[in-house]
């Protein structure tokens, strides 16, 4: 049988996960390692599917030049090195191995940890020298010791699951994890500056996003106890390199493993390399044979199955629906995906519950993959993780929050009607929106407010007394921001009751500017909004 589609290996795969892709008559397997962007993109376009690892940057140049391009493989978890936009745009399916590294990295952060607390690096180089310096070498013990673990997702649980095996105490900081959730764990909840005060050690397990950089700084590791010990195993730049610098040179802290630098490699003069109170590893994290061969193996049966039968797993940007099931809930994915996104900027505490609800003609889709797009677009702004349709409805589970799906064939005003409820522990927040014709979408309530937008892009949404002058008000603070207003939308419960005002925004507004719209009198509230 002639080779029907064309794979591209760009990263060193095992010979295991090669041999799979191999074993198909269907698939043209080439192996092309180091090749920069531009090169990639200079070879790509008769290829069908990219599988790599972290050292390829498949940029939006690549996806340019990608003419035949339907998926990429990440063997591994994070996809930080693939430009997800510019692949969605180019209809790419984009999957990750999430599961094959968890333990993998979970173990290489307690082994960092047990090597910091008893000085087991210097001590080994110290006596390959021939010195024998026991009295410099005294360690501590972790037991009854306090770890504070930052990211409870896979690889975080594991840490703490093994760190209770160690008769430590787990403190865990996660945005949405429920108590209950935690003491099925043993883990005691806290927010985050209080795990920074109580915890003897501190390891992070969070991707690097613009929420999470720097998110060890100095102000932090202000917080920390005299003689803390930091372990980063998840990506450089969450650890500011500088303020740990300064923590180590001070005494404030007692030792640093870093398996993750911002600089990778980094530069053998860097400054924390030169301290003996720092271990540090080569972004070992997931180096272990029984993770790379899973990983591999994974991920090539992944691409295979999708290229010969369509079936979409593990995809960071996709759900896992037949090709033909795609086109019909596609809007719809989009739709709950907004909603969710919106749902989490106006509730401002963590859910507890959410309803999904589909209405008219949408209550004949599938419920579940539309639930996992509004789980998506939710929980993308309170957990710094990788979040798609596969892991947001199980990561939702997991911190204990209460998933419902409803579906009625009645609709009043549209034919498709999606929406949200979302229960904190104070109150309760509902958006709805619809689907016009074939992909048209469209928001028409919030909290029981008549509203219709299309949702895309920014939004200045207010609450107001319902009185004269309120428009012309933002209007001429807009304006002397230089910021133009695109649409607006009112809506209220009564005359001269409560109001909603959605102001569709070309850009962002500053900060000083929501401060001056909220001592307004007439105003009771204001904020940014972004879908």
């Amino acid at each position: 049988m002639a080779p029907t589609y064309r794979v591209l290996l760009s990263d060193s795969l095992s010979a295991e996960g090669v041999a799979v892709l191999k074993s198909f008559p269907e698939l043209s397997v080439d192996v092309k390692t180091g090749l920069s962007p531009a090169e990639l993109a200079a070879i790509i376009a008769p290829y069908h599917a990219l599988v790599v690892r972290s050292s390829t940057k498949v940029t939006r140049e690549v996806f340019d030049h990608a003419e035949t391009l339907k998926v990429v493989g990440r063997a591994g978890v994070g996809v930080d090195n693939v430009d997800l936009e510019a692949a969605t745009r180019r209809g790419v399916v984009v999957m990750n191995s999430p599961l094959g590294n968890s333990v993998t990295t979970a173990e290489h952060a307690i082994a960092l940890m047990m090597a910091l607390a008893r000085k087991i690096p210097a001590a080994n180089s110290a006596i390959k020298a021939g010195r024998w310096e026991r009295s410099k070498f005294t360690g501590t013990e972790v037991c009854n010791k306090t770890l504070g673990v930052v990211g409870l997702g896979n690889i975080g649980r594991i840490v703490a699951d093994r760190a209770l095996g160690l008769k430590m105490k787990v403190l865990g900081y996660d945005p949405i994890l429920t108590e209950e959730a935690a003491a099925k764990l043993g883990v005691e909840p806290v927010d985050l500056k209080e795990l920074f005060r109580r915890s003897d050690f501190v390891t992070v397990h969070t991707p690097l996003n613009d929420s999470t950089r720097g998110l060890v700084d100095r102000a932090a590791i202000a917080l920390m106890k005299d003689g803390v010990r930091i372990i980063n195993c998840a990506r450089g730049g969450i650890v500011d390199e500088t303020a740990l610098l300064e923590g180590l040179k001070s005494g404030k802290v007692a030792g640093a493993a870093l398996d993750v630098f911002v600089q990778e490699p980094p530069p053998s003069d860097h400054p924390l390399l030169q301290l003996d109170n720092v271990i540090a590893t080569p972004h070992l994290g997931a180096a272990t044979d029984e993770a790379q061969l899973q990983v591999a193996v994974d991920i090539a049966n992944q691409v295979a199955e999708f290229l010969l039968t369509g079936t979409v797993k593990n995809a960071v940007n996709m759900p896992a629906l037949s090709p033909g099931e795609i086109e019909l809930i596609g809007p719809h994915l989009n739709l709950g995906e907004k909603l969710g996104l919106l749902a989490a900027q106006i509730i401002g505490e963590a859910p507890t519950e959410i309803t999904v609800g589909l209405a008219g003609e949408a209550a004949k889709l599938r419920p579940e993959p539309v639930t996992a797009a509004v789980l998506k677009g939710l929980l993308s702004k309170f957990l710094d993780e990788q979040l798609n349709y596969v892991n947001a409805p199980f990561i939702a589970r997991e911190r204990g929050i209460s998933v419902t799906e409803t579906r009625s064939r009645e609709a009043a005003d549209y034919v498709n009607v999606l929406t949200v409820a979302v229960r904190t522990r104070s109150t309760t927040h509902t958006v709805s929106g619809a689907v016009i014709g074939n992909r048209g979408l469209r928001l028409i309530a919030i909290d029981g407010f008549r509203v219709e937008a299309v949702p895309q892009g920014y939004f200045l949404m207010l609450h107001n007394r319902d009185i004269p002058g309120v428009v012309g008000t933002v209007g001429t603070l807009l304006g002397q921001a230089g910021i133009n207003i695109g649409g607006l939308e009112l809506g209220r419960d009564r005359v001269g009751g409560t109001a909603i005002s959605l102001v569709e925004i070309d850009q962002p507004v500053p900060v000083e500017v929501l401060e001056r719209l909220r001592t307004s009198p007439a105003i009771t509230s204001a904020a940014l909004i972004k879908l």
